[in-house]
């Protein structure tokens, strides 16, 4: 296989084991008098990234996409994927014994009332859905009449042989010169949201949130330096982290003294019995099920409110703002050195998608060594998608789907790096061969399109109170007129050496939550035509504080671009332009131009490329 130190290309994934996995699953369904088992792609802490030893679901379908549920009958077996994943599902599944459905048309909660006859029961497990998700099924279920069934241990893991071992390492801290923000100062925070709703105490069940309250970071989850954790934070005293104290660096435990007390994972139940006939703040929408069930169990009082250290973890601290800027250059630089190889490298078709994702792989590990602040990890297994593999949204190539970057063709490499002091995700869709080549009308008119939306989302100015979902539109308005879209959000947020997707902002039609300055978001508008290319433009932006033009107008929002990396000026059909659009792609070639020639060293090719690509539009 050929080297990476960060990405596997290997498919794991067994679908041909359906059939003999799916029959032992109903077998245990039916010793336990089960109709239904649903089982959702999630961990305790509902995270989106998992271990392997949580891939119960890519183990027992073959389906290797980061979301999806299944439901299992007697007769059928049907897997709900999103947008993202509808031609990926049905090219991973064996179509004999699952069905593949999308969940934008299909609830998999009223579609299982659906098949449920009065009296029959669904089996879940309540580790594995959060308490919101747990009661749309049980209200669902109980108008058909049917029961809604908590199951443990999990039926999957019942089955499961030579199942991984959960990774154990170590758990180290952020500094505050890159937190920006104290332990005491953020438990002060927590503990005052907890206060304003009535709770005497906020359970945290995010990987994300515990990570960011406690300035700790670990190497658990591929790609996302989280720390599997909950914690407990008292209105008074001392908070309690649920983790193993072996694990901790010095630096952390220091900096744990008189804040924090260290409990093993396995008190978690134990500690929460304690909280009989107190108020506890607990996140619906995110807590796990079985938590609430402990609490409840236990005589707690459960107060239900957002997680306390969402937007706080959100609104980046100015230390935070700093590091995103300084991880995005080097970022930049790494890929401005891999795209000036590849116009080259990949110009007589001897490039294929593995090969281009480890050459950019090790341009990130040097560029960053050679910078001063080596790359941790990547942030997601990199989307290397030549030709038709561009129009599966979150393609992940591997020895057998691998692909040869033909001339001509488009190719879409979608990627990041987390660095101690940031995260990054940049997507660039690029014309393979060399600079001169001309590439088809019907790519070039596509790309225009969904450039247009990317400047439109990238120079708006909003009013504060403006969500997501009001600035969604902006993107995808060049693409309607011409009657085309895409089936995903136009920006997710982004944490700061954290998750690479992270709420509780988004730019999508669901996005429901005002923007702040602070919070850094992507802009990804695309397109994808289904056998044949796929085009995403995507690029970090930072919501800016507002400042205003003159006496008569309002002191609007904006946003900054952090991603610095050249957009392919051969795609793009200057005449469909306007003057302001134009105006703005060369202000960014020329910030790019400006920030990354510095950081090149002695790569002449790279900064003869750069100088290209950064031209002005003719």
């Amino acid at each position: 296989m050929t080297h990476s130190r960060f990405q596997i290309f290997t498919d794991d994934a067994q679908p041909g084991q359906a059939a003999a996995r799916l029959a032992a699953l109903r077998a245990q369904m039916a010793a336990r008098k089960l109709d239904a088992y649903v089982l959702a792609r999630s961990d305790p802490w509902q995270n989106e990234y998992l271990r392997a030893c949580d891939e119960r679901l890519a183990w027992l379908t073959g389906f290797t996409g980061s979301a999806g549920l299944l439901i299992v009958l007697p007769e059928r077996a049907v897997l709900f994927v999103d947008g993202r994943y509808t031609l990926q599902a049905v090219r991973q599944v064996d179509g004999d014994v699952l069905e593949v459905l999308p969940i934008a048309g299909h609830k998999p909660h009223e579609w299982l009332a659906g098949e449920l006859k009065a009296g029959q029961a669904a089996g879940f497990d309540p580790w594995l859905m959060s308490l919101a998700q747990s009661r749309r099924y049980e209200k669902a279920l109980g108008a058909a009449g049917a029961q809604w069934r908590a199951v443990l241990p999990n039926l999957v893991d019942e089955i499961w042989q030579e199942r991984p071992f959960a990774p154990q390492g170590e758990v180290f801290c952020q500094p505050l010169d890159h937190s920006g923000r104290t332990i005491a100062q953020k438990l002060a925070g927590v503990r005052a949201a907890a206060a304003r709703a009535g709770a005497d105490a906020a359970l945290i069940t995010l990987t994300d949130s515990a990570s960011w309250l406690f300035n700790m970071r670990g190497r658990e989850i591929p790609h996302t330096p989280v720390v599997l954790a909950f914690a407990l934070v008292h209105g008074q005293g001392e908070a309690e982290l649920f983790v193993h104290e072996g694990r901790l660096d010095a630096d952390l435990r220091a900096a744990f003294k008189g804040e924090v007390v260290i409990r093993p994972p396995g008190a978690l139940q134990e500690r929460l019995a304690h909280m009989a006939g107190r108020a506890v703040l607990l996140d619906a929408d995110h807590a796990a099920a079985r938590l609430a069930e402990i609490l409840q169990e236990a005589g707690a009082r459960i107060i239900e409110g957002r997680d306390p250290c969402l937007l706080p973890k959100a609104v980046k601290s100015e230390a935070e703002q700093d590091g995103a800027r300084a991880a995005h250059r080097r970022d930049g630089a790494a890929m401005v050195r891999f795209l000036a190889w590849l116009e080259e490298a990949a110009a007589d078709g001897s490039v294929d998608e593995i090969s281009a994702a480890v050459k950019l792989e090790d341009l990130r590990v040097e560029t960053a060594e050679r910078l001063g602040e080596p790359l941790f990890d990547l942030s997601f297994d990199t989307i290397s998608a030549a030709g038709a593999h561009g129009a599966i949204v979150h393609y992940r190539v591997t020895e057998a789907s691998n692909a040869a970057l033909e001339p001509g063709a488009l190719y879409l490499v979608d990627s990041g790096g987390q660095y101690r002091d940031g995260t990054t995700d940049i997507t660039r869709t690029v014309v393979i061969g060399p600079a001169d080549m001309i590439p088809a009308a019907g790519m070039k008119r596509h790309f225009t399109l969904v450039l247009k939306g990317h400047i439109a989302l990238a120079s708006a100015r909003f009013p504060a109170g403006t969500t997501g979902a009001n600035l969604d539109a902006l993107a995808r308005q060049f693409l309607w007129a011409e009657g085309l879209d895409y089936d995903h959000g136009t920006g997710h947020g982004v944490g700061s050496f954290l998750s690479v997707h992270e709420g509780p902002q988004r730019i999508a039609r669901s996005g429901d939550v005002a923007l702040q300055p602070g919070m850094i978001t992507s802009n990804e508008p695309g397109f994808y035509l289904e056998g044949h290319y796929g085009i995403r433009i995507e690029s970090l932006i930072l919501c800016k504080e507002p400042s205003a033009r003159g006496e008569e107008e309002r002191a609007l929002l904006s946003f900054e671009t952090l991603s610095l990396c050249p957009i392919d000026r051969r795609l793009i059909e200057v005449s469909v332009l306007s003057l302001a659009e134009r105006a703005w792609l060369d202000g960014y070639h020329a910030h790019v131009r400006q920030v990354i020639e510095p950081l090149l060293g002695d790569d002449e090719r790279a900064r003869a490329w750069l100088a290209r690509a950064c031209a002005p539009l003719s």
